[in-house]
């Protein structure tokens, strides 16, 4: 599965075209809130033309560039996770009867949907939450079936933020598969990948033209620029053992000092999966609805333990959070749970580092 074609950038239209055509919805980039978020779309008109994102520490900037490309930008603060593990999930239902309750499982109809800019750290994300949700004793059906009707159009990165450092994960810039159809942006169009049977089904369907030489060595320029830019780099020594050293260290209440136990970065990082439960009664006590939700290491209630919080304080989440993402996932997953997106940095809202201060800590610099 090799083959690759140059779909002109007036010939875009027809990749979201066959994919409708096929039955998918259609979810990809658009500016909202400035920011770029992913939500369903009818046709290219809704995706961020010639707009670039500038990334520091809590600080994200959109700008507007003289330039036809709809993928200038590194990534914003969704990834494909919740298209996958869904942040609100019926779990089960209960409707009381002359005989008591019964109970009820719903019905999963996962909506066919194509996911139009997955990057490289995404895709890593994907395959650390199949491990998680299917690869185990007790698949969960829910991710399962959504993960099933997903179909994944990939997009190499031509940009980097300053918060970018998936070089140094191995997760990208270049991505090397997990994906239906990949694609590289130029200025005046896309070379196309297909890699999988159904990607080819879709790759066949376009208005391709041969790829030129030019093109292929434009494009690898384009990410050989995106990974030698990348100025921030995760260690990849034995974190379990370098973390779990410094469990005392003091950069640890530094960090407390300054975090907020908000939230933000579990929730826009690709590989977070807390959760908890919730029941949704109804007034008349007559049906309840049991609803799994996202939910995040850094609130207090989330360590709760009848009569006992174990994490009381913010160091303490802080250090549960760094520790089990970059430690005991290796244990876990045979990886760090870390795929270099860069997201809990530039949407921490009092820039906290991320790599800076693990480096720091796990390092001991």
């Amino acid at each position: 599965m090799s083959r690759s074609g140059y779909l002109t950038r007036e010939k875009f239209p027809a990749l979201l075209n066959t994919l409708q055509m096929d039955g998918y919805s259609c979810v990809g980039p658009n500016v909202r809130d400035g920011a770029i978020s992913f939500d369903k779309i009818q046709s290219v008109d809704a995706l961020p033309q010639g707009v670039e994102v500038d990334m520091k520490p809590g600080e994200v900037r959109l700008r507007q560039e003289d330039h036809r490309r709809y993928f200038a930008w590194p990534n914003g603060p969704q990834s494909v996770k919740p298209w996958l593990y869904r942040s609100r999930e019926l779990l089960w239902s209960a409707r009381q009867t002359d005989e008591g309750f019964v109970f009820s499982e719903p019905q999963i109809e996962a909506e066919p949907i194509a996911y139009i800019g997955a990057r490289a750290c995404d895709l890593a994300a994907i395959k650390l939450q199949d491990q998680h949700f299917i690869q185990c004793e007790y698949p969960d059906p829910y991710y399962s079936a959504h993960r099933k009707a997903l179909f994944i159009v990939a997009i190499n990165c031509s940009h980097a933020a300053s918060t970018c450092f998936c070089a140094s994960t191995g997760d990208g810039p270049e991505i090397s598969g997990g994906y239906d159809l990949l694609l590289d942006e130029l200025d005046d169009g896309y070379q196309v990948h297909f890699g999988t049977e159904k990607g080819l089904s879709i790759f066949e369907q376009l208005p391709l033209q041969s790829v030129t030489e030019a093109q292929e060595k434009q494009a690898q320029a384009q990410l050989e620029a995106v990974a030698s830019g990348q100025e921030r780099k995760l260690l990849q020594e034995d974190m379990y053992s370098n973390i779990f050293a410094n469990l005392d260290n003091d950069e640890w209440d530094k960090i407390a000092e300054t975090c907020l136990a908000c939230g933000n970065c579990t929730s826009v990082c690709p590989t977070c999966f807390c959760h908890r439960e919730v029941e949704s009664a109804a007034l008349d006590g007559q049906s309840s609805a049991h609803y799994r939700e996202w939910d995040s290491c850094f609130n207090q209630d989330h360590s709760y333990i009848h009569g006992f919080t174990v994490r009381k304080s913010i160091q303490l989440r802080y250090r549960q959070w760094m520790s089990h993402k970059l430690g005991t996932w290796r244990k876990q997953y045979g990886r760090s749970g870390c795929t270099g997106c860069g997201r809990c940095i530039a949407w921490c809202p009092v820039g906290i580092d991320f790599v800076a201060e693990s480096d720091q800590i796990a390092g001991n610099f």
